[in-house]
């Protein structure tokens, strides 16, 4: 007689197969949601503010973090005992200029008196960083006395409704804004 046996996988067998589709999946899973990141553009900066919000939407509102105050605007108006003026009496205007043969960009800068009272400013200091020009400007004109202060029209006065203007050449323009004047 012929007798057949029938084997049974053995339990460290079965553990095996069991780790195997579990890393299987493991692998596959990982790869479904790395696809779905790059599928919509989800990025580690946008991920942690996914996660951050949904943990927001778990925790008690005491526990939220408040926003900071808005910054409270400090008055610009200068008083004096004969007139009065503000930052906003003097507009700097910036605009790019035709490169000079060496191809470095040239840029106008305009400052107008604007101020509507009629009043003269003088002593016009600006934030200009370490301003410089590939070409010399005239001191009296536009002079960086150091970092971050440039005086204008050698301090002397700027009457209302008159503007004053200067041309200097660098590779990006710099910032200018009014620091101190002296209102007239």
């Amino acid at each position: 007689m012929c007798t057949t046996t029938t084997s049974t996988p053995s339990s460290g067998g079965l553990q095996r197969r069991i780790a195997l589709v579990t890393a299987v999946f493991s692998v596959l899973l990982l790869l479904l949601l790395l696809h779905a990141a790059v599928k919509y553009k989800i990025q580690g900066f946008h991920m942690r503010k996914l996660i951050s919000s949904a943990i927001n939407d778990v925790l008690p509102s005491s526990h939220r973090k408040l926003l900071s105050p808005k910054s409270i605007d400090k008055p610009t108006r200068i008083w004096d005992d004969t007139n009065r003026c503000s930052e906003v009496d003097l507009e700097i205007n910036q605009a790019p200029g035709a490169p000079l043969p060496s191809g470095i960009p040239t840029y106008s800068v305009e400052i107008v008196n604007v101020c509507a009272s009629g009043c003269a400013i003088s002593q016009i200091h600006l934030r200009c960083g370490w301003f410089s020009s590939a070409f010399p400007i005239d001191p009296m004109i536009f002079k960086r006395v150091r970092f971050n202060d440039c005086v204008i029209n050698a301090g002397r006065t700027l009457h209302s409704g008159q503007s004053f203007t200067f041309q200097y050449a660098n590779i990006y323009s710099y910032p200018l804004s009014i620091s101190s004047m002296s209102c007239l």
